[in-house]
Order: structure tokens, then sequence, then C-alpha cells
């Protein structure tokens, strides 16, 4: 979208407001209200919010390394849908990192801003695990696993990896790989630059996304709302809540308890996530 097509602020009689989404964190479904990261039914509430009064724009501040792709794709959806409903203008702002899903929820918006110092791209797909074989066998641990079914025990950490499962994991990273190229394509469209690297999986800062069609500009959320939409612009923060006794640093002790082991395996997953990218 060109500024061109926003209405400037002089002419609009009412203060303009422009609802902030931040999107922050990992995506993965098992993301929750209250909890770090981010799913599409966590963030639901909060985008159908930012849209309901009919904005004069709706801004999205992305700080996200990226996750599932499905998770990513509805939540991404879901801004775009409301957004052509309500002929809303959607701009995104990338702080630290917007790669892999983090971009995909970028490219909701009709343009795209980020710091100097941002890093953008990442437009790939990967599966990633541990094979444990040489380990159980060193400690002495017998596997014991029955299937009905031939793929049932598919990509089993504990067996030797076998070529027909590498070649069947491909045989679906590569079309999930097109889908999120055609995505970035359809809403990106003849900013993209003719580059062999666009797709590969590799990432940049910011000066270099721009050159690549990946980025419209550097800028900052209030600033450049200022600037589409006049110095009294409202931004009005919109963030997905947390629990009253996270706010206080603390936890429920039962609750803490039964979730100590998902929540730290969680913790490492996204840390990895964030390390790709040198955060």
């Amino acid at each position: 979208m060109s500024v061109s097509r926003f209405i400037p602020a002089r002419f609009n009689r009412k203060i303009p407001v422009v609802p902030l989404i931040r999107l922050d964190g990992a995506i993965g479904a098992g993301a929750r209200p209250g909890a770090q990261g981010m799913s599409d039914k966590a963030l639901a509430p909060l985008i159908e919010r930012a849209f309901r009064k009919k904005p004069a724009a709706v801004a999205l501040a992305i700080n996200s390394p990226g996750g599932s792709p499905v998770q990513s794709s509805l939540i991404a959806s879901r801004i775009r849908r409301l957004a052509d409903e309500n002929n809303v203008p959607v701009h995104a702002f990338v702080e630290d990192v917007a790669a892999s899903g983090g971009y995909w929820l970028a490219c909701a918006a009709d343009d795209i801003w980020a710091d100097a110092a941002s890093v953008v791209g990442s437009i790939g797909v990967i599966s990633a695990g541990f094979g444990l074989q040489g380990f159980i066998k060193k400690h002495g641990i017998e596997r014991r696993m029955h299937t009905a079914g031939t793929s049932k025990s598919f990509m089993d950490p504990f067996a030797p990896e076998k070529p027909e499962d590498v070649a069947r994991l491909q045989s679906i990273l590569e079309p999930m790989h097109q889908i999120f190229k055609d995505w970035v394509v359809q809403r990106r469209g003849e900013r993209l630059a003719e580059n062999d690297e666009l797709f590969t999986g590799a990432f940049w800062l910011a000066e270099r996304g721009q050159e690549l069609g990946l980025v419209d500009g550097i800028g900052h959320a209030a600033p450049k709302l200022k600037e589409f939409y006049g110095e009294k612009v409202r931004i009005l923060p919109l963030n997905i809540g947390r629990p009253w006794y996270r706010r206080f640093g603390a936890g429920l002790g039962a609750e803490i308890g039964a979730q100590a082991a998902g929540a730290l395996i969680d913790s490492a997953e996204e840390r990895a996530l964030w390390q790709r990218y040198g955060l």
C-alpha cells in the first residue's frame, strides 16, 4: 500500500486511533494467554478487538524468530481478513527480528518498516530433532516399540535415521516452503527483487532487506504513524494479558509443579529459535 492511499489526519474531524498489536515471541499452537509466545487462539480476541471500531489503521509491533507455519498462517490470515473486510490499512514495525514465521506475520501488513539493526527474512522451513540411539546403547537401555502401520515409527529419535523417512519428511517440507513463498510473493508483489537468495532461508539486516524488497524502509512506529495520520494520532497498545500472579513474578505452586517440565522444554526450544539470529 502506498502512503497516498491514506486519508491525511488534517481532513479527519475525529482524532485518528491506531491500535498497536504486539506480536512478541515464538509462534506455536501451545501458546496460551498469559504464556510466552503466540498462537491464533491466544491472539484472536486481541486482533478482533483492534479492528472492531474501524480505526484509522492497525499497526503490528513484531519481534518473533518464527515457529509453527500453521499458526503463522492462521494469525496472518485473520489479520488480513479483518483488514479487507473493514477496509483498514495495516502497518508492520519490526523490532529485533521478524524471521521465518515472524516475517510471515509481517507480510500480513500493507507495508513493513524496521529498525536499521532489525533482522528480517529466513523464508524457509526447518524440521529439527535428535538422534539418541548411541546414547541409549551406551547406557545399556533397550528400546522396545510395537506398531500397527509401517509409518508409525517415522523419524524415531531412538533408532538410526532411515533414508525413506528423510525422503518422506522432505516431501512435506518442500510444499510447505512453497506455501510460504507464495504468501510472500502475494503480499510483497513487485516490490521483491529478483535474487536467488531470497527464498533460501537466508536472513539480513533491514537495509539489505529493503534492497531485496522484504521491507519498505527504516522507521519506528510512533514517528511513522504520526507521519501517516498526523501529530494527534492516538496509538492504542494491545498486548496479550498475563495472569495476575505472573505479573508479580510468582506462580501458583500446583500449576507450576504440573507444568515445570513442559515450560523448561518450551523455553529451551524458544531460546534456540532466538539464537539462530544472534539474539
